[in-house]
């Protein structure tokens, strides 16, 4: 069997974080990448890890007719642009085999919803990735688990935290530019493990029902000094004037299609979680039985003292996001293969072969799109938003909340 030939549209740190895992993948290679900065970096990177002969394109057109699958690792202002220019290459004879979009698929509802209807009138088979459902230990849980649920009932609560410092690029900062703040960026990771995690093993990952959703958010840090002027002289982005929410925690209400059965999902995410680095969290508590995870729990230690830490200073080869390099330090040996990266990528190489799309799909990112914008909407209004309202759905479609517009100072402050 030949390798399929991803071709990377970005060649920033998700892009390299999967070209990592794609290092541990059979039957997978970098065959290209199309990005207006650090290309060259990437490719050179493929080269020495055995990742094929990654070309460099000067076109999202040349890449498509270069590659089978092309992943979008590109910034979300730009995605509707992209798959645009991946639609017309498609028309013009690209013979794709597949499609992916990293998280979130979309900014705004419409803007997800487009997405779908142009991979779906292209004909593609297509994969959100949305890496938390596939990391092994969620995986191997649910599974050890499943005979519980069969005799004592399924899991009814669910709880999901992912918090770090903040992001590395500029943009994440921008609400009008990500679409809004660590809800937008880390609430849609949450949410989705946590309806992952809520639905009875072996059904489908859109079984439950979303029946309800209770949000609130705040900035916390980032939004006072000297915060806001670190934040302003490291990205350019003015918290002062288009501030975004450094904080958020909400509630989802789920309901068994076959027995109305309600369950919860509790969601927390932060961009101001200064300990050790990235820290996921998720447990999920049924009766009589419960599971846990957390990232940050990890078999290798390493000390490193005040002296050894002024003669180098390499915080993030320890654990992503890390914001120390001395004392003692959580290192994962292998955060690719933790956080889901590897298995996404094996069932998007899987789901290709077979001609069909992925675990998740485009129309599955779109839903979470739909609860992260809910979100934003109880935030807003301070109140329970109710899914199963037929002119709440119809006005999450056009929907796009007072961050994403900049004009979260109306909320914030």
């Amino acid at each position: 069997m030949e390798s399929l030939k991803v071709g990377c549209i970005g060649a920033g740190f998700i892009a390299h974080f999967q070209a990592t895992a794609m290092t541990m993948v059979r039957g997978m290679e970098l065959g290209g990448v199309y990005s207006l900065k650090g290309a060259e970096r990437l490719a050179s990177f493929a080269r020495e890890n055995n990742l094929g002969t990654c070309r460099i394109c000067s076109s999202v057109a040349e890449l498509c007719q270069h590659c089978d699958v092309v992943a979008l690792f590109a910034p979300n202002y730009v995605r509707l642009e992209l798959v645009e220019q991946i639609a017309d290459a498609v028309r013009g004879g690209a013979e794709l085999k597949g499609l992916i979009c990293e998280k979130p698929l979309g900014r705004t509802v419409a803007e997800a919803r487009r997405l779908v209807e142009l991979a779906d009138r292209i004909g593609v088979p297509n994969a959100y990735f949305e890496n938390q459902l596939h990391m092994k230990s969620i995986r191997r849980s649910l599974a050890q688990l499943a005979p519980q649920q069969e005799v004592m009932g399924p899991i009814a609560l669910a709880r999901s935290a992912e918090e770090h410092a903040g992001p590395h690029e500029p943009w994440f900062w921008d609400p009008t530019r990500q679409g809004g703040g660590v809800l937008s960026d880390m609430g849609c990771h949450s949410i989705a493990v946590s309806w992952y995690v809520l639905t009875p093993f072996g059904r489908p990952v859109t079984y439950l029902q979303p029946v309800s959703v209770q949000a609130d958010i705040a900035l916390l840090k980032w939004g006072r000094e000297p915060y806001r002027q670190q934040l302003r002289e490291r990205t350019g982005v003015d918290y002062s004037r288009t501030p975004a929410e450094d904080f958020c925690t909400g509630m989802i209400t789920f309901r068994h299609p076959e027995t109305d059965q309600p369950v919860k999902a509790q969601f927390t995410n932060s961009w101001m979680y200064d300990k050790q680095g990235l820290r996921l969290f998720m447990d999920g508590l049924g009766p009589g039985y419960a599971f846990e995870v957390n990232s940050l729990r990890s078999p290798l230690e390493v000390f490193v003292g005040d002296a050894a830490a002024q003669a180098v200073a390499d915080a993030e080869t320890a654990l992503e996001k890390a914001t120390a390099s001395r004392g003692l330090l959580a290192v994962q040996p292998n955060e690719a293969d933790l956080y889901g990266y590897v298995d996404e990528l094996i069932d998007a190489r899987d789901a290709f072969n077979q001609g069909r799309d992925g675990l998740l799909n485009w129309r599955y990112g779109l839903e979470i799109t739909k609860l992260c914008q809910a979100a934003y909407l109880s935030a807003e209004r301070g109140q329970r938003i109710d899914l199963t309202d037929p002119a709440i759905q119809n006005e999450l479609e056009t929907y796009s909340s007072l961050i994403a517009q900049g004009r979260g100072g109306e909320i914030l402050f």
